[in-house]
């Protein structure tokens, strides 16, 4: 069964694009936490001994996120409804639900039911609202405590420049948001297109590209978001359990969005680009990839025992995030001093990464004055003169120019070009100084399928489906 959710009226999709399950009463807990394939990717064990997220708050602005599942019992914190009716605790769909699960999830018992990544961190449950009220949401989240706010959504953006706003407020507080590309397959969707958002997209158990997942400049990294087992809300939305199985970049903004906390909570100095950084720095390249940031895997899979552990370089404050309009790079605190500084890094963060001039429909900030109409008035005099002088001149100059043309184009360089053409290709983001070799995916000499392909996957005992299932 394929589930497509939109929230139609309230402007916002929720990116788990295919909720998938079936009655799991069947199916014992143990068995969904043997489902969940991304905990051995991630070897909890090892990432655990370093840090589990403690102290760090993850603001999920949701459907709502259901308190008393056995599996977040204690995790969430009093949340946010812009409207009013308490929503962020009584959810609308399963979907909050799962992405705090993927986030904080406990379990319960012995080794019973769901874990996230970060069990250590608390959830701030904000409810989504319209697509206005999400700035309102993240805005809300900064005041209270969040130092990483994921959104597992996707909106038309009708508000852009509070939007913006709103991002430029999180990067100067401290806050990294995190979002997901989206799943048709497109271009990558606000708000994971804003400059200064942390765009994530989706993998499968081979760690091959998810083909719905949304690809473009602004994809930052990938994580798992195939098969993924999470806490349902058991009663409420699609899915009338306790778990849920769904493919989508939602789950995978999920996970990013636990990395992220738990290098904040191993790094509290740190910068949100500075945090970044590190999970771009030590995610593993694509087989295959010839050139990082790719279009649909951006810099790599993360991998969170990596970012904790690797000897990388604070650099600089913004780090790979794109600066959001208006808004001023934090300081980069005490982490800047623990590290040497990242010799790739110039300090203006990484180009072609949702820069403002690639995201439509977003302002870029600009400075200016207006000029005195008596300095106009003569400027446009000047110019008519130039323009006079230049008339009488082209006839004899067009000659030349041809002439010129002709011999340039022999020897297969453009015409007016400067002397050192063409100019050097400028290094992307990580690569020169790059402190931590990324480690591809698949044996040497291994070519990846096309995308849009998908790969085989290894069949696993799966307590959800009965049979009966259709994509």
């Amino acid at each position: 069964m394929v589930l497509a959710r939109l929230t139609g009226a309230l402007g916002a999709t929720a990116l788990t694009a295919g909720m998938l399950f079936v009655g799991a009463p069947t199916a014992s807990a143990d068995q969904v936490r043997d489902a969940q394939w991304a905990n051995a990717y991630f070897d909890l064990d090892k990432v655990w001994s370093v840090s589990k997220g403690d102290g760090v708050i993850v603001a999920v602005i949701d459907t709502g996120v259901k308190a008393n599942h056995p599996d977040l019992s204690g995790s969430l914190l009093p949340g946010y409804d812009p409207g009013g009716q308490g929503r962020e605790i009584k959810p609308t769909t399963e979907h909050g639900t799962g992405m705090a699960s993927l986030i904080a999830g406990h379990g319960h018992g012995n080794g019973e039911g769901v874990t996230g990544l970060a069990p250590g961190a608390k959830i701030l449950p904000i409810f989504h609202g319209d697509g206005g009220a999400m700035p309102q949401g993240i805005k809300w989240a900064v005041d209270h405590g969040a130092k990483v706010i994921n959104i597992s959504q996707v909106t038309d953006l009708v508000e852009q420049d509070s939007f913006t706003d709103a991002v430029a407020y999180a990067l100067q507080h401290k806050v990294l948001i995190v979002a997901g590309t989206g799943n048709d397959g497109g271009p990558v969707r606000p708000p994971a297109n804003v400059p200064g958002v942390l765009a994530v997209g989706a993998v499968d158990k081979n760690q091959r590209i998810w083909p719905q997942s949304n690809y473009g400049p602004e994809v930052m990294l990938t994580a798992p978001g195939v098969d993924i087992v999470m806490a349902g809300s058991g009663g409420s939305g699609s899915c009338t359990s306790q778990y849920c199985m769904a493919d989508g970049t939602s789950d995978s903004t999920a996970y990013v969005s636990a990395a992220a906390a738990l290098v904040f909570a191993k790094y509290p100095d740190l910068t949100p680009g500075q945090v970044a950084n590190r999970l771009v720095k030590t995610a593993a390249a694509p087989a295959g990839a010839s050139k990082l940031p790719d279009s649909h895997y951006g810099y790599g899979v993360v991998r969170p025992y990596q970012a904790l552990t690797a000897n990388v370089p604070a650099g600089s404050a913004q780090g790979p995030l794109a600066a959001a309009a208006g808004a001023a790079a934090p300081s980069a605190g005490a982490g800047a001093t623990q590290e040497t500084k990242d010799p790739g890094s110039d300090g203006a963060g990484t180009g072609g990464l949702g820069s403002p001039g690639a995201v439509p429909g977003v302002k870029q900030s600009s400075s200016g004055s207006a000029l005195p109409l008596v300095l106009a008035i003569g400027g446009g005099l000047v110019v008519l003169l130039i323009v006079v002088i230049a008339i009488a001149v082209s006839s004899s100059r067009k000659r030349n120019r041809n002439r010129a043309q002709g011999f340039q184009a022999q020897a297969g360089v453009p015409y007016g070009a400067a002397p050192g053409w063409p100019p050097a290709q400028q290094q992307p983001y990580g690569q020169a100084g790059q402190p931590v070799q990324q480690q591809p995916y698949g044996q040497p000499g291994q070519q990846p399928p096309p995308y849009g392909y998908p790969p085989q996957q290894p069949p696993y005992n799966n307590p959800y489906q009965d049979g009966n299932q259709s994509r």
